[in-house]
């Protein structure tokens, strides 16, 4: 892996790898590491988790599955003991027939009981939903911060930090090795920490550390903001964001991390191309000692291209993209599939191991 062949994308993967081996939360907290997830508005790079150990076990109950906003509404406020389901949960605010919908969908995965009574469905929860996200933190990844791409970065950290839905802000960029970091002297949010990464080594630094966001608070949404030109005289336009619909967004992010870490990278790309394969890099140890990864990550690899491609490049409109011969599919028995399904089950293997 050199300076001229890493993209963006294989540094955004070396980012979550290193997340993933050598994040030490302030408390004794689980990590679950996710990318590219956020809310309609927003979306980030790299999610780090902090987890309470025992409420993630907890959560390990209700499958490897998300979640979704119907799901926490129902399993929430499910009752300890059995309840006609109009009268055991509030009023959902759109019709109780999606609510039904919402709980044979629980009752199928196994992660709520019902029974009939009549005409009437009766609920009760298998085992309470836990409070297992501590703190949430999110890393935005720019390996070449020049500074037009820190005035386009700058403005989406600006809307983070006054929005405030997560504990803490970081940009990560690629180690220089100079005295001081060029990123210092870009226009950022002085809310937002500085991460000097190095995806050979596997080793960072933080050169600016950031604050800790009042997630407790009402935020502030930027919805509009002028131009900064001379012919636009607008002002901006805000609004509030209540902390409880703050601390439910944020749940529902943890839930969907929960489901899909960051190895789904292979989801989105064409591993039934016979050019595409997952290559080992290895893991080395940090020069300052602070953080020993072992092992290797497994990052995608195009012999046709004969380099790492890029997310949006590996896809069937890709000139290159050849379909894996069928005879490759039909090797031993039971039929398992080609390599590309090989990949696929190899990376939910390693996305399994570290989720507990």
């Amino acid at each position: 892996m050199t300076r001229a062949t890493t993209s963006e994308f294989a540094f955004e993967l070396r980012v979550c790898r290193w997340a993933e081996r050598c994040w030490r939360p302030a408390a004794d907290s689980a990590v679950i590491v996710a990318r590219q997830l956020g809310t309609r508005d927003r979306r980030w790079d790299t999610l780090v988790l902090e987890c309470d150990p025992d409420g993630l076990r907890e959560r390990a109950r209700f499958g490897p599955e998300r979640l979704d906003s119907n799901l926490l509404d129902v399993i929430g406020h499910a009752p300890a003991e059995w309840g006609y389901y109009r009268e055991a949960l509030p009023d959902p605010g759109y019709p109780w027939r999606y609510v039904r919908e919402t709980i044979h969908e629980a009752d199928d995965r196994g992660i709520l009981e019902t029974r009939r009574a009549g005409n009437r469905i009766e609920i009760r929860r298998k085992w309470p939903y836990p409070d297992w996200l501590e703190r949430l933190v999110v890393v935005e990844n720019k390996p070449d911060l020049d500074a037009s791409a820190a005035r386009r970065l700058g403005a989406q950290l600006e809307f983070d930090v006054a929005l405030a839905l997560a504990d803490e802000v970081w940009v990560a960029t690629r180690r220089t090795g100079e005295r001081v970091e060029p990123a210092l002297f870009e226009d950022l949010p002085v809310e937002a920490g500085i991460l000097a990464f190095d995806p050979e080594t596997l080793s960072a630094s933080v050169v600016w550390h950031p604050r800790t966001l009042a997630v407790d608070r009402p935020g502030t949404q930027i919805l509009e903001r002028p131009s900064g030109t001379a012919r636009d005289a607008s002002a901006a336009r805000f609004a509030y964001v209540d902390p409880d619909v703050k601390a439910r967004t944020r749940l529902e992010i943890a839930e969907r991390a929960y489901e899909r870490g960051w190895r789904s990278f292979v989801e989105t790309m064409r591993p039934d191309c016979r050019g595409f394969e997952l290559r080992a890099v290895a893991d080395r140890p940090t020069r300052d000692g602070e953080c020993e990864p072992r092992g290797s990550q497994l990052l995608p690899y195009c012999r046709a291209l004969e380099r790492q491609p890029r997310a949006a490049e590996c896809s069937g409109s890709c000139p290159a993209f050849e379909p894996e011969p069928p005879a490759w599919r039909m090797r031993g028995w039971p039929l398992e599939g080609g390599p590309g399904t090989r990949c696929r089950a190899l990376l939910e293997a390693r996305k399994r191991r570290r989720r507990p």
